[in-house]
């Protein structure tokens, strides 16, 4: 028997598995990065792609709007380079009233003040302030254009008052856009509410019935037309410099790319594959899997992307452990209301199509995991909160296995996956 450390809200749960059942324990190839932090983010800022620096571009006098991304990314440590791309400014001329931060919070809720100091850091919560950007305040926003799938794209009035928008975040995959980060502090982060639904409404299959577009997955952004309606968004707003960072899977800034808010996010995306893409020769019967603890397991909404990686590694009708806290329950009233109001998932697409959120895309698409794998949730949420969807929650990994070996048996080929949100197993050709 061997045991793994795995994350579960602040806190680390011990995971035991026969060595002869483990496949393998799928986690990042980060470990090779040999930079500090402060490295990563200077090397980025001094060397940017398809762009030059950001002093360059920038005036004295200018108008600057720097947006970053909202507490649930926390995880990406923007008050530790924050400070770097203001001091930039600073030293192109940039004085400190003609900043402003704007938090990208697309359709997520708005933020408290203790929030936005966690967001910014210590020093500079001092002197700044943040601006949530609130997508259903329609005379707060721009219209700038309508993309060719349709969609039209009004923008947060903050930032096009702006000389200069600048684009913070990190590089991920994404269930939705393929990839976090880049295009998508512009659609969803800053768009309004109709913007933001009509793209969204992509991720479902042309076809009615059919339920989720193929196309719309992690890793792809090729053909994925939700991917392809953000850039296009983007192009109208022609942000001037962005930086984003990677992180490893210890939670820290192992990578960061600088410059051409396309140019240098498709650089990220290659870092990412590098070091979140992980092969594997077969898939499993158990996959046991951690979102990363908090914040990434605050709730079922944002641990949702742990429990859509992890399926990469199962065998289809497997089984699937995931460790998520959940301490703010399901996260949003309308992944509750997907899951718990209907009886099937003919009836949650059909009531999607109708009325389409991504809160509600969430909880259907949870909704579909579970039926085509045996989930158990280990979680601070209610017993029978997902029954409905028969995703039975309890409150102890052991409980979870009983659950699992007393409907699979003892000898089941296991994959632990300590930090799912971020890691993408991808089965070998």
């Amino acid at each position: 028997m061997k045991t793994y450390p795995m994350k579960y809200g602040t806190e680390e749960i011990s995971v035991t598995v026969p060595e002869k059942n483990l496949l393998g324990v799928i986690r990042s190839h980060g470990d090779h990065i040999k930079k500090s932090e402060e490295e990563v983010i200077l090397d980025a800022l001094q060397n940017p792609i398809g762009s030059p620096r950001l002093g360059e571009i920038v005036s004295p006098g200018e108008k600057i709007c720097i947006v970053i991304s909202d507490v649930t990314r926390a995880w990406q440590k923007m008050g530790f380079y924050l400070p770097y791309v203001v001091e930039e400014l600073h030293q192109a001329g940039i004085r400190d009233k003609d900043i402003v931060f704007l938090c990208a919070t697309g359709s997520h809720r708005g933020q408290t003040q203790e929030e936005h100091g966690v967001l910014l850091g210590e020093k500079l919560s001092k002197r700044f302030q943040v601006i949530d950007h609130a997508c259903r305040d329609e005379d707060n926003m721009v219209y700038v254009g309508t993309t060719s799938f349709g969609t039209p794209v009004k923008i947060n009035k903050v930032a096009m008052e702006c000389d200069h928008i600048l684009l913070t975040g990190a590089v991920v995959y994404h269930d939705l856009a393929g990839w976090g980060g880049g295009k998508k502090s512009i659609l969803p982060g800053i768009s309004a509410y109709e913007s933001i639904m009509a793209n969204h409404s992509l991720s479902l299959h042309p076809v009615v019935g059919r339920g989720l577009n193929p196309k719309v997955r992690c890793g792809n952004a090729l053909d994925n037309p939700l991917h392809l309606d953000m850039v296009e968004a983007a192009a109208f707003v022609k942000p001037s410099f962005l930086l984003n960072v990677i992180m490893d899977d210890e939670g820290n800034i192992g990578e960061a790319v600088a410059g051409h808010y396309l140019k240098a996010h498709e650089s990220g995306q290659k870092l990412v594959e590098e070091m979140d893409g992980v092969s594997i020769s077969e898939k499993a019967d158990l996959v046991i899997s951690s979102a990363g603890g908090y914040p990434k397991d605050i709730e079922l909404y944002q641990s949702s992307k742990a429990l859509i990686n992890a399926k990469g590694a199962a065998k289809l009708g497997g089984s699937i452990i995931l460790l998520s806290q959940c301490i703010e329950g399901f996260g949003h009233e309308e992944v509750e209301e997907i899951i718990v109001n209907y009886n099937s998932n003919q009836e949650r697409e059909a009531a999607l199509r109708v009325n389409y959120t991504v809160a509600k895309y969430t909880g259907y698409l949870i909704s579909e995991i579970a039926a085509a794998y045996d989930v158990v949730l280990v979680s601070q949420m209610p017993p029978k909160t997902l029954e409905k969807i028969n995703i039975p929650i309890v409150a102890t990994l052991e409980e979870a296995l009983e659950i699992v070996y007393a409907k699979k048996g003892m000898g089941l080929q296991t994959y632990l996956i300590p930090y799912g949100a971020n890691t993408l197993p991808k089965v070998n050709e």
